[in-house]
């Protein structure tokens, strides 16, 4: 029987020969994707706009699902092979509306690529109530991946990968308050619990799914320069974290560390086109390789053990099909 990467079984590097320097066009040299359908959410901007890119460049059939049309538009009007949809994560009837134009389509789904989220902000909740960092970055991942099943099973041989963060670490998910109605909001814990959730999706949905060849991945992008993701958040939280200096200058060891946007969207394709992956999958993964286990939130790598945890996988399922109420059967 196949080993599933429940409590982080799998969580060992498969010696990609790939690093953090390495980048999106590194990690994808000799593979073709002449044929293939990809989805990747926020696919216009940062990390996602290159690993739309470098999908297309290999062949790929790329759609671009987008709240902002117009910016979809300017920013991939170089890119081919590209197709532009609406829909805004925060709600949920334009992810249905999407999903259901492309499943009207008749076409596979290869390559589902959850890329899109947000961080930093201040409290706000969506028309269900729900925390906006947990549904934009988690819960809009499950009902778009649950109304694209078919598709993804269509295609006899899918991936879905999920965008986390190292992030993560800042805190498991939260069953008693997810929604911060008993506790002081902390939007850093409120992320934390968002990308845990990621990782714990990845982790079931490669368990359940994996019976009809669709495989699942959950990554840590990097720290990376030059992104839209901070767009939000003030100076202080910034300069609390040690990022900046008292005139808000990013600190030269700061930008030193940070990688740029090809490496940052590696680790993106690496886990949507790796040979190596073809027969592992649930697996939480950074700097192209698959990551290694620790509990220690200071460390600059690894993943929680808490995000891999078998029970918490299958009671995040129950919670997110009662969150969403959609009923997400894997047949």
């Amino acid at each position: 029987m196949e080993q599933t990467n429940y409590n982080g079984a799998l969580q060992h590097s498969i010696g990609s020969g790939f690093n953090a320097t390495s980048t999106a066009s590194d990690v994808i040299k000799g593979i073709d994707l002449t044929g293939k359908i990809a989805i990747v959410t926020g696919g216009n901007t940062g990390i996602g706009l290159e690993t739309t890119k470098t999908l297309a460049a290999a062949g790929a059939t790329v759609i671009v699902p987008a709240r902002d049309i117009a910016k979809a538009k300017k920013n991939l009007a170089s890119v081919a092979n590209v197709e532009i949809e609406p829909m805004d994560l925060m709600d949920p009837a334009s992810i249905d509306a999407f999903a259901e134009k492309f499943l009207a389509s008749g076409r596979p789904l290869h390559l589902l690529i959850n890329n899109a989220g947000i961080m930093w902000v201040p409290l706000r909740k969506d028309s269900r109530g729900i925390e906006s960092q947990l549904a934009t970055n988690y819960l809009a991942q499950f009902q778009l991946t649950a109304r694209l099943w078919n598709a993804l099973k269509k295609a006899g041989g899918a991936r879905v990968i999920n965008v986390s963060s190292h992030g993560h670490q800042f805190a498991p998910f939260n069953f008693e308050d997810p929604n911060f109605l008993n506790r002081e909001y902390e939007t850093l814990q409120a992320y934390g619990q968002s990308k845990t959730a990621t990782n714990l999706f990845a982790l079931e949905l490669d368990n359940l799914a994996k019976a009809y060849h669709v495989r699942a991945y959950s990554l840590h992008p990097g720290s990376i320069g030059g992104t839209e993701l901070g767009r939000e958040a003030p100076l202080e939280l910034f300069q609390k974290m040690g990022f900046c200096d008292a005139e808000g200058n990013l600190l030269p060891e700061v930008a030193a560390s940070l990688k740029t946007i090809p490496q940052g969207a590696a680790t993106t394709v690496w886990c949507a086109t790796s040979p190596l992956l073809n027969n592992i999958g649930g697996v939480y993964c950074e700097d192209a390789d698959v990551a290694e286990l620790t509990a220690d939130p200071s460390m600059p790598t690894g993943v929680n053990p808490y995000s891999l945890d078998k029970a918490s996988a299958k009671r995040l399922w129950t919670l997110s099909e009662e969150m969403t109420g959609i009923t997400f059967r894997i047949i």
